[in-house]
């Protein structure tokens, strides 16, 4: 009897770019995917995941910050078994990040634990990296906590840092990187080719290509 697919909630906040490359992943698994995308939240009535997954007929659900003690619920009522972040710029609720304990993962677009923290998104991100000197950003996969960006990392996607590059450049280049890197890397968590041990530890990885 073949193990039934996970069903994953992607949170995002933006365009969804991250939301379409784990779509399209799972879909060129085929029979073979080991997860369905069944709900996508955002804070943002606008946000432009809303408008894909509504195009690829998965529930959308806008939901404010100020409902945030809501989402356990929500997430409960669509049987939710994983839950990837992708863009969301809030804090996910405590009993949330309990109850998914090592089925909860993030990417963030830099090298963590440099450039992450409180305030550490998109452009704002790309801005540090540059005004640093680093020679070095790219892509981090990572499993949430209760704390921004510090869970157990679980894999990292390097680019380079060119002299001439602006946020914007870099923040392209990172993008891809992302696209790249984290749609395996939920395939992988929802497969259980991956988990978080009882220690904190990383078991398992994605594949890398």
């Amino acid at each position: 009897m073949s193990t039934p697919r996970a069903r994953l909630a992607i949170l995002a906040s933006g365009g969804g770019s991250n939301l379409q490359a784990i779509l399209d992943h799972l879909r060129s698994l085929g029979a073979a995917s080991p997860a369905e995308v069944v709900l996508v939240i955002s804070d943002r009535a606008a946000a432009g995941a809303l408008d894909r997954a509504r195009a690829a007929g998965i529930a959308a659900v806008h939901l404010p910050a100020s409902a945030s003690h809501t989402l356990a619920a929500l997430l409960e009522a669509q049987d939710i078994t994983h839950i990837a972040l992708a863009g969301y710029l809030r804090l996910v609720p405590a009993e949330v990040i309990t109850a998914f304990a090592g089925r909860i993962v993030n990417i963030h677009p830099a090298l963590l634990p440099a450039f992450g923290g409180p305030g550490m998104y998109g452009r704002h991100v790309h801005e540090a990296v540059l005004a640093s000197g680093a020679r070095v950003s790219g892509a981090t996969a990572h499993f949430v906590d209760t704390r921004y960006d510090e869970g157990a990392i679980i894999a990292q996607s390097p680019v380079p840092v060119h002299a001439d590059d602006t946020p914007a450049t870099l923040a392209a280049r990172v993008l891809a990187a992302e696209h790249q890197l984290y749609p395996r890397v939920v395939a992988a968590l929802c497969a259980g080719t991956l988990s978080l041990g009882s220690d904190g530890t990383v078991r398992g990885a994605p594949p890398v290509s």
